[in-house]
């Protein structure tokens, strides 16, 4: 293995499409490759890759997803950058965790674990929550664009919300409020309420509030609009009382629900995975950085599961995220290959 190969590993996955639900011909293509470096390289039952190096009781952990959102982009390499759906979310940190794996000095005793989760954009998360109850790892590496210089140590959680609301139909005219008018008063107050809980509060500490859906219907005789969001949360949000909340800025007016809830995570930066990569990240004479993200990623899922070090690493920009110029730097993911091979012949715990 070297660059050439890393580099038509990363470019190849690329350019087989995998949204969420279809990433079996990806799963196989990186099965077929991976053996092919020496790795042993499996499917396991909810569909993810799988493959391992190494043998001993300390389990390592890099768990990355091998879908993407919808909207393909053919690869094509442009002045040392690499233009493809999946570039940077996720399969640039796939493919670095798979290059590194094949290359690094596993240390004995060690068992490293490269997993390619499927439906991590999709709001069930079925790969990782199908890891979760599989392994205790001694440390874990989510793969997720922090760029080169990054480390991801949390991401904020999410919840889903709906507002459901109708009244007898009136007439344009009429002096009533029209349910579209009601429940664009209740979003408003939501987003005053959110604006002034987040006065002075750094961005990862912030309610954020994202209006998804907005509908009106009308059978001639009742009126409804069904609206739909959700909230990003910081540590701590208390469900029960922004359940209250959102109630009591409905004035009474309509069915206000929570659905679909991921909790927030925030990992410790003190432990020897985070020493290593700090360690491994200033070889390339680059100065580390910690990151806190908005969004939210399998961290979220198996973090208060697994209770181990844990971080996100991989290249890319994170804002170039589901864009369609999405594009990593060649140069940096092969700067992040050799990092990770670093940290994976160091000892982690």
């Amino acid at each position: 293995m070297n660059d050439r190969w890393a580099t038509a590993l990363l470019r190849d996955l690329c350019a087989i499409y995998s949204p969420s639900g279809n990433e079996s011909e990806a799963v196989s293509f990186l099965v077929s490759r991976a053996t092919e470096a020496g790795l042993q390289a499996s499917t396991d039952g909810a569909g993810n890759f799988v493959a391992e190096r190494g043998e001993g009781p300390t389990v390592i952990v890099l768990l990355g997803h091998i879908d993407t959102v919808e909207g393909f982009i053919p690869p094509t390499i442009t002045n040392g950058q690499l233009y493809a759906r999946g570039a940077v979310d996720a399969k640039g940190p796939l493919a670095t965790f798979v290059s590194a794996t094949a290359q690094a000095t596993i240390p004995e005793g060690v068992r490293v674990i490269v997993i390619g989760a499927v439906e991590e954009e999709a709001p069930s998360s079925k790969g990782a929550h199908y890891v979760c109850t599989r392994y205790q790892p001694a440390a874990t590496i989510i793969g997720e664009p922090s760029g080169v210089s990054g480390i991801t140590i949390g991401y904020k959680g999410r919840i889903s919300l709906s507002l459901v609301g109708q009244q007898s139909h009136a007439h344009t005219a009429a002096k009533s409020r029209s349910v579209a008018a009601r429940a664009a008063e209740w979003w408003t107050r939501l987003e005053e309420y959110c604006d002034h809980r987040n006065a002075n509060r750094p961005l990862f500490d912030c309610l954020d509030s994202h209006l998804a859906e907005f509908h009106t219907s009308t059978d001639g005789f009742t009126d409804r609009v069904d609206l739909h969001g959700s909230l990003r949360l910081p540590v701590g949000a208390p469900i029960d009382e922004l359940q209250h909340r959102l109630t009591t800025l409905s004035n009474g007016w309509g069915t206000v629900s929570l659905g679909d809830y991921t909790p927030p995570f925030r990992s410790d930066r003190k432990n020897r995975l985070v020493g290593a990569l700090i360690r491994s990240i200033r070889e390339e004479s680059i100065e580390p950085r910690f990151k806190l993200k908005t969004g939210t990623s399998d961290m979220n899922v198996v973090g208060p599961v697994w209770q181990c070090p844990i971080v996100a690493y991989g290249p890319g920009d994170s804002q170039l995220d589901h864009a369609p110029d999405e594009h990593v730097a060649l140069d940096e993911y092969l700067k992040a290959v050799r990092i990770l091979m670093r940290v994976l012949g160091s000892r982690l715990s």
